[in-house]
């Protein structure tokens, strides 16, 4: 497909994230937030910026007697990071393997697969507001899922998902 965006960014760090975010609002430029970007065909050519946070990490935030406690960086490939949750003897997302794309993308679209969805192991998503530039924490129940829906579908257009936070069981 000959299409191609004005301008992309990639970053990797958060103020570099919002760098582009300022960037791109100082030039009046439109933003397309990416994920993975694997599902997307450009029918014609878009005029701005075309945004894939590439920001990554993963780590055990904690663990009590039922839950691993697991945060992922937005742009961790999805498959691997369920690989490694696996690697590390935490159970709970296997049925979500070989899904295509990003961490951060997972909770705009809720995920789903073999009776599991990501919202039954979401404890909290990271997101800047880009109307604000704050960095806060939804809750599972502000993220409002359904199937194959959530808040960042309508309202929460404006919030970039930088992180998530997932409970895993330890019996599963």
């Amino acid at each position: 497909v000959a299409a191609r965006a004005a301008w992309l960014a990639e970053p990797t760090t958060l103020d570099e994230l919002a760098a582009c975010l300022t960037w791109a609002k100082a030039q009046a430029q439109p933003v397309l937030l990416l994920g993975g970007g694997s599902n997307l065909v450009f029918a014609a050519d878009w005029p701005g910026l075309a945004l894939r946070p590439a920001l990554t990490g993963r780590e055990l935030t904690g663990e009590d007697a039922d839950f691993f406690h697991v945060r992922a960086a937005a742009g961790e490939n999805w498959h691997e990071f369920v690989r490694w949750t696996l690697d590390q003897g935490w159970p709970g997302l296997e049925n979500l393997a070989l899904i295509p794309g990003v961490v951060g993308a997972g909770p705009i679209q809720n995920i789903g697969a073999y009776g599991l969805e990501l919202a039954d192991r979401v404890e909290a998503v990271e997101v800047l507001d880009r109307s604000s530039g704050e960095v806060r924490q939804l809750s599972r129940a502000q993220c409002r899922f359904a199937y194959r829906d959530s808040v960042f579908k309508h309202e929460g257009r404006d919030l970039v998902v930088l992180s998530v936070t997932f409970a895993l069981p330890r019996a599963w």
